[in-house]
């Protein structure tokens, strides 16, 4: 008996292979294990320096008001303007210092009138008593006349220079170039003498002043070139004087930082980085550290060649490195992770 056998399996794989080839599935990526970069560690001079807080304030800085006691008629600028040196700021009722000022011009106008007549007076008797018609008697009266004219007349221009004086306490000028930022006074309200009217700064050049122990600032002089920070932004300061500070055992140093640009903003919080002897210790690059919070750890090779994660001490970072307080010694060799692929 013969027995057929089905080809429908054959037919199957006859009709699958004329079929199209669907593209291969992608395969479950593999962990790819980070690269790491061996480092033999070893001591580095270190440079180090203070960091000295203090203020960064304008070095010219003024709140202006007058002599006067009046009330205020103007008030030119708003807070945040920029003026000019000799600009008006501000105007003051004056009309009391005017009325005193038509009198002193006045008074002037009649002594120097007075001054003229004994001056002719005292010229004619000059000719007189030369020709022997005039006694010397009465020379000498106009030459004491003309004398007490003169005088006269010298008390007459102060009294009119000290009334212009005080007019110009009625209006109030800017100092020197800068910024205002305090208006104190609006037009109506009354001043007294002495009463601050407006506040104008320059801060084109700013000084920082910090109070440092002696040992920090030995070596340090007027000239001395330092690196300095405002507000965390850096900037290159001069010494402007180094002082002692008063009622205790501590120098003050001013140093200054040229803003004609306006970058900085005064009034903040300003550091100087006071130079330090060097010293030695170990620098890792930041970017191969190994964090999980606050933890920093680098991984060491031991003995058999096996490299193992390691907890540091380490300083704040100054740059792309870092210093390592405790947990390396020199010689030790590390696995720096690398930046693309960082240990988690």
């Amino acid at each position: 008996m013969i027995r057929l056998r089905s080809s429908l399996p054959l037919c199957a794989l006859a009709f699958a292979a004329c079929q199209p080839k669907s593209p291969a599935a992608p395969l479950p990526a593999a962990n790819v294990a980070p690269t790491r970069t061996v480092l033999v560690v070893h001591d580095t001079t270190i440079g180090t320096a203070l960091e000295a807080s203090g203020t960064a304030a304008p070095v010219r800085e003024a709140t202006l008001g007058t002599r006067l006691m009046g009330s205020v008629t103007e008030v030119l600028v708003h807070e945040g303007q920029r003026v000019r040196q000799g600009d008006v700021l501000a105007r003051i009722d004056a009309r009391d210092v005017n009325a005193k000022g038509m009198q002193a011009a006045a008074g002037l106008a009649q002594a120097e009138a007075m001054y003229e007549n004994a001056r002719i007076q005292t010229s004619r008797l000059r000719a007189l008593f030369a020709d022997s018609a005039a006694p010397k008697a009465q020379l000498d009266d106009a030459e004491a006349g003309l004398a007490r004219a003169e005088a006269g007349v010298h008390a007459a221009r102060g009294a009119a220079a000290e009334v212009d004086a005080v007019r110009s306490y009625a209006e109030i000028r800017a100092p020197f170039d800068g910024v205002i930022v305090k208006r104190y006074v609006d037009p109506g309200a009354f001043v007294a003498p002495g009463a601050p009217m407006i506040g104008i700064e320059d801060a084109s050049r700013i000084r920082i002043s910090v109070t440092v122990a002696p040992s920090d600032a030995r070596g340090i002089v007027s000239g001395t070139r330092l690196v300095a920070r405002i507000e965390a932004q850096p900037a290159r300061a001069i010494v402007e004087g180094v002082v002692p500070a008063a009622g205790n055992a501590l120098y003050t140093i001013n140093a200054l930082i040229d803003n004609a640009s306006g970058h900085f903003l005064a009034g903040g919080s300003g550091t100087l980085l006071l130079p330090r002897p060097s010293r030695s210790g170990i620098l890792l690059p930041v970017a191969g550290l190994v964090r999980e919070g606050d933890l920093t750890g680098v991984y060491v090779r031991g003995a058999n060649g096996i490299a193992a994660l390691r907890w540091l001490q380490v300083a704040r970072a100054d740059g792309d490195r870092v210093e390592v307080l405790s947990g390396l010694r020199a010689g030790e060799t590390v696995e720096l992770t690398s930046p693309v692929a960082r240990e988690k």
